[in-house]
């Protein structure tokens, strides 16, 4: 396509963009994978009554943003709109579920509660695809997507482990629990070592942010919680480094 469709600036934007509002709406249309779409404040009535109408009734990360934001992103004529593609097509948590159980399968998931580093992000990606976990499942707002940077930093694991995006993390713990996946929630609130925890079964493995851990709501909604045996002083493991040992944990107990 020309200029005037993609921008590619992969070490400055999160992921290639779509910019101006003929682009923005050609590019909903054939149905491409899009992370956010930003829409300048007070964007100017005609161009807007046309977007509006095409994104009517569609369900995609809309975010109003001053015209400095947008300017900041590209110096083209971006018409007051920008649309972030996704490089890779989202997945369906409960279409992947079905058909792991019907080929007789064990599902063995990865849950990420609002992680926010695209580095951890691509590193917990680039394990789980070493230790064999289906699928990973993101939440649509508060947490990183699937971009250029996150692939890079997967060393390409997000080009080939199925990737779910969820509004909702509650609705896929209560999906999967009714589809029979026990759901492990990792946290030091809890008395209960992860290796006591049968992972050998269907399993979903929630992981929380950086900064505030798994939400109360899904700690409630788990099937289990668990934690990493630690000694010292200090008793707090990144992310990543985290998720990589409970992974582990999980293929030494499938394997053994």
């Amino acid at each position: 396509m020309g200029d005037n469709f993609y921008n590619k600036q992969s070490d400055n934007l999160e992921n290639d963009i779509v910019f101006g509002v003929r682009a923005v709406i050609e590019a909903v249309r054939a149905g491409k994978e899009i992370n956010k779409i930003m829409i300048q404040r007070g964007m100017q009535k005609t161009l807007f009554k046309e977007l509006k109408e095409e994104l009517a009734d569609k369900k995609y990360n809309l975010q109003f943003v001053p015209i400095q934001k947008l300017n900041r992103l590209t110096r083209k004529n971006h018409q007051g709109v920008i649309a972030f593609i996704a490089p890779i097509q989202y997945q369906d948590i409960e279409a992947i579920t079905t058909r792991i159980f019907e080929e007789g399968g064990v599902p063995n998931f990865l849950i990420l509660d609002s992680i926010t580093d695209v580095r951890n992000f691509g590193a917990i990606a680039r394990t789980a695809e070493c230790t064999g976990i289906d699928a990973i499942v993101i939440v649509e707002k508060g947490g990183v997507l699937v971009t250029s940077d996150s692939i890079k930093t997967s060393a390409g694991a997000l080009m080939r482990i199925p990737v779910c995006v969820a509004k909702d993390l509650s609705a896929v713990v209560s999906s999967l629990k009714s589809s029979g996946v026990q759901v492990v929630a990792c946290t030091e609130k809890t008395q209960t070592f992860i290796q006591d925890v049968e992972l050998d079964l269907p399993t979903a493995i929630i992981m929380g942010s950086e900064e505030d851990g798994i939400s109360n709501e899904l700690l409630a909604a788990a099937s289990y919680k668990a934690k990493i045996p630690m000694q010292g002083d200090i008793a707090s493991l990144n992310v990543a480094v985290a998720a990589g040992m409970i992974m582990y944990e999980s293929l030494r107990q499938r394997l053994g």
